[in-house]
């Protein structure tokens, strides 16, 4: 004979007792789910590279909200960030970071010799970065940059994440370069340099090289290719047997070295040339 369950006290109330007893989802604060990790803040301001945070997280160096930082930490807007005691101001504003256009002297060095500080790191000719505007980031980067000697069109950034996206985004851009040579280039110098070997095996994809005046024993050629560094674009020249005594960039995939920005002097990318550079760099080559 089959007995029947007993029916539980309430009728019901069972099933509502359990949704009663079930807990709540709490909401997240705002704050919780925009935050970021430490590291990146951090890089982002241009205080430091990831790894470098990384190190000052391990020595203790850090704080947030006046607790010893760990790695993986993440930090909020309204976070109180300390490097050694001393309270760390994020950039301000959001999006995407700073980025300078310079225009570089042949000669002129990124930064000032090591021990400079002071008014003598800021003095003229001391250093391209100690130009820059200093509420821009305590680090910068230079994105491709070009040997000492030579000279041109120069982009910076304090913006550590931001550096790096551009500078994987040069390799696949048409740079342009004025050339300085000693002498005219023979008609078998000018077809070597359009082939585009260098020393490695790797291949450089010129585009052009033609002549493009001078004076004296002096001759400029205009050389346009996609991927190259100044490096490059030096060795290239010389390795058809010429002398090479400048090398000045032009032109980096849609931006120009425009006349009126001379020489040591710099203006900060618009938000619409940096996503045209961004956006050039994805697309394929003779698009």
């Amino acid at each position: 004979m089959l007995r029947r369950a007993p029916r539980s006290r309430g009728g019901g109330g069972g099933a509502r007792a359990q949704r009663a007893r079930a807990p709540r989802r709490t909401a997240v604060p705002a704050a919780a789910r925009d935050a970021e990790r430490l590291q990146k803040v951090l890089a982002r301001a241009g205080l430091a590279s990831r790894r470098e945070v990384e190190a000052w997280i391990r020595a203790g160096r850090l704080t947030i909200n006046g607790e010893v930082a760990t790695l993986g930490a993440r930090v909020a807007a309204t976070d109180r960030i300390r490097l050694d005691g001393r309270l760390v101001r994020s950039r301000e504003g959001g999006g995407e970071g700073r980025v300078f256009l310079c225009h570089r002297s042949p000669g002129e060095p990124l930064t000032a010799a090591a021990g400079a500080g002071g008014a003598a790191a800021r003095a003229p000719g001391a250093g391209l970065f100690e130009r820059l505007p200093r509420r821009s980031g305590r680090r910068f980067i230079a994105i491709s940059p070009l040997p000492r000697v030579d000279g041109g069109l120069e982009l910076v950034s304090s913006d550590g994440e931001l550096a790096a996206r551009l500078q994987r985004a040069v390799h696949s851009l048409t740079s342009g370069f004025g050339v300085r040579v000693r002498g005219a280039l023979s008609e078998t110098q000018l077809q070597g340099i359009l082939g585009g070997a260098l020393d490695s095996g790797a291949q450089l994809a010129v585009e052009r090289c033609e002549a493009a005046g001078g004076e004296a024993a002096n001759r400029w050629y205009t050389l346009v290719a996609r991927g190259a560094s100044g490096k490059e674009v030096r060795q290239l020249v010389e390795r058809q047997g010429a002398r090479v005594s400048r090398v000045l960039r032009t032109h980096l995939g849609p931006l120009a070295l425009e006349r009126s920005l001379g020489r040591g002097q710099f203006r900060e990318l618009t938000q619409d040339e940096l996503a045209a550079l961004l956006s050039d760099a994805g697309r394929p080559a003779g698009g």
